[in-house]
């Protein structure tokens, strides 16, 4: 492992959402005091904020930002995207491209001030739809993103963001590291809006029909699509972890618990205690039949794979959504 001063200075992007949020919290809790966060948010609409990092409000799709986001900067942490759930990135393709000026400028911006490492956050959208057509689908190897068809739009960035990253690393020694999430979850985020992911949007179906005392859950899909969910600890470790690594090309990281989007729902069921009847909406997006994530190069490089098992970060993210909706 690559070790890392805890005087080091670090650029978390999209520090302002989910993810990255509990990155910077992670890092700080890690001892590292020099800490720069940016988002194109305004601060009183961030998830998180830690009060003793260096909070901006920028908008990263600016080079010129980008510059001053980099400037005596040891270490980027590339998270900023303009993106969200199944229902956001099928309906907004084109604002999911876009996302290529963040990442572009970024990488242009951190060469030019000499950053020591690089950390993009790529997603396993990269993968060819055709291997994902069965429910009883075999973990995702990081070779399936080849030849390429990935999901339209957000897949499309994200792959094509994944070579630039290569090719900086190859034409100009800027170290580069690639992580392509699996759904990932956990309090903090979004489960209302147009934004929400599959596990936080059941999460506030089934604590509305709860306080409402209504009777039935929607289901966007058949329920019966298949998926592998990360809960938000393992994935800010596995950031830590793969930037601080040997590692060169992109790599997974996920867990390999795959379960049905019915199965999801009755955990959900289970740790609120009802029972809903459910019926299934066909016309809503709901992706690919299966996804799920191949561990084994991860366990190979670092002797580690997510593994906070779905129950327990079900519960936790729960308890937290349940909580804004009582209050509000």
């Amino acid at each position: 492992m690559n070790t890392l001063k805890k005087s080091a200075r670090i650029l978390v992007t999209g520090a302002g959402g989910f993810i990255g949020g509990h990155l910077v919290k992670y890092l700080r809790k890690k001892g590292y005091q020099n800490i720069r966060a940016i988002d194109i948010k305004p601060l009183k609409k961030w998830y998180q904020i830690d009060v003793n990092a260096e909070n901006m409000v920028l908008n990263l799709d600016n080079l010129e930002n980008c510059q001053l986001a980099t400037k005596n900067i040891d270490e980027v942490y590339n998270l900023a995207a303009n993106m969200g759930g199944m229902g956001f990135i099928e309906r907004h393709k084109a604002l999911c491209m876009l996302n290529v000026l963040i990442n572009t400028n970024m990488l242009i911006a951190a060469r030019e001030s000499k950053v020591k490492r690089f950390f993009y956050a790529s997603s396993a959208c990269v993968y060819s739809l055709k291997k994902q057509m069965h429910v009883d689908i075999d973990g995702l190897k990081e070779s399936a993103a080849y030849p390429a068809q990935p999901e339209d739009g957000y897949g499309w960035e994200k792959l094509f963001s994944e070579r630039m990253c290569r090719h900086f690393m190859e034409d100009f020694a800027l170290e580069t590291k690639v992580a392509r999430f699996h759904n990932v979850y956990g309090p903090f985020g979004e489960y209302r809006g147009g934004r929400e992911k599959a596990p936080a949007a059941l999460m506030r179906k089934v604590i509305e029909a709860k306080l409402t005392n209504q009777k039935t859950i929607e289901i966007w899909g058949d329920g019966l699509q298949s998926r592998t969910f990360m809960y938000i600890d393992d994935c800010v470790k596995g950031i830590d972890l793969i930037m601080h690594s040997n590692i060169k090309e992109p790599i997974n990281l996920g867990t390999s618990e795959l379960v049905t989007i019915n199965q999801l729902v009755s955990i959900i069921e289970k740790v609120s205690q009802t029972n809903l009847t459910r019926t299934y909406n066909l016309n809503e997006p709901n992706g690919v039949r299966g996804r799920s994530s191949d561990n084994t190069l991860i366990k190979k490089y670092l002797n580690w794979e997510p593994s906070i098992p779905l129950k327990t970060g079900i519960r936790k993210t729960y308890q937290w959504i349940e909580k804004q909706i009582t209050k509000k």
